[in-house]
């Protein structure tokens, strides 16, 4: 008999904690819905794209999940819709280093190199969202990844006030591979709750500030044109002329 009250209540806290982590996960959901686009027509233009990074390969073979997010942002820059890529991402040792990933690839695509800024310390979802606004100074700006994550890096910015929607890209169906990916966000969203309101997490690293600028507005001022005599004729100069842009960047 007491083998089976034990198991009774064994089964109703079971029943109660899965609930608990069902209602957290729909709470992120609803917090975030009015601020994802998933048709990149009708998204606005943004100075600034964070595209979160993941790895490119899984045991050797293609991560869909990243190659859904650099088509997207790829996509996006040949519909003109973001200035800047921020491509943020893990830089655990020098045979893993996904900005500098993303950045081959987006340089393949032909995103010029001076469109495209690193973040090496985006260790995680918080540390990416956060250091866009604090570090690169980006105060309104596109997250660009799955919409599940989509999710979860909007609550993290919502949390910190910080001005973001976010594109949902196109995410594989791969029957149990996705189910156990789903699984896994509902425990990742019930640790950034934890992170957020108890805990007070910040992003491992921030430092002094980079503010990420328009390579549209990197020009160097005009040289003024002397004030003419007033018997001599006016000499106009050249657009090309009053206006040279910096020189982009090395590439990595």
């Amino acid at each position: 008999m007491k083998l089976l009250n034990i198991i009774r209540i064994t089964a109703v806290l079971f029943i109660i904690f899965v609930a608990s982590l069902l209602l957290l996960d729909r709470w992120v959901s609803a917090q975030t819905e009015n601020r994802i686009f998933h048709d990149p027509a009708k998204l606005p233009s943004y100075n600034v794209g964070l595209v979160l990074g993941t790895s490119k390969y899984i045991a050797k073979t293609l991560n869909p999940y990243y190659t859904y997010r650099m088509s997207a942002a790829i996509d996006l820059h040949k519909k003109r819709k973001i200035d800047v890529f921020l491509v943020s991402g893990d830089n655990a040792h020098r045979s893993y280093n996904e900005p500098r990933t993303m950045k081959r690839d987006l340089l393949k695509a032909g995103v010029p190199s001076n469109e495209i800024v690193l973040d090496y310390a985006g260790f995680r979802t918080l540390d990416s969202v956060v250091r866009a606004k604090e570090v690169f100074d980006a105060d309104r700006f596109v997250i660009i990844t799955q919409q599940f994550h989509c999710e979860r890096a909007l609550f993290i910015a919502d949390h910190y006030n910080i001005n973001a929607v976010c594109l949902a890209v196109k995410e594989p169906r791969r029957g149990m591979a996705s189910f156990k990916i789903r699984v896994r966000e509902v425990f990742a969203r019930v640790k950034a709750i934890i992170d957020l309101f108890i805990l007070h997490v910040q992003p491992k690293f921030l430092g002094p500030k980079e503010p990420i600028l328009d390579p549209l507005k990197k020009v160097q001022p005009a040289v003024p044109l002397t004030k003419p005599n007033n018997n001599a004729e006016v000499e106009t100069a050249p657009l090309s002329a009053a206006i040279t842009t910096q020189p982009s960047p090395s590439i990595d």
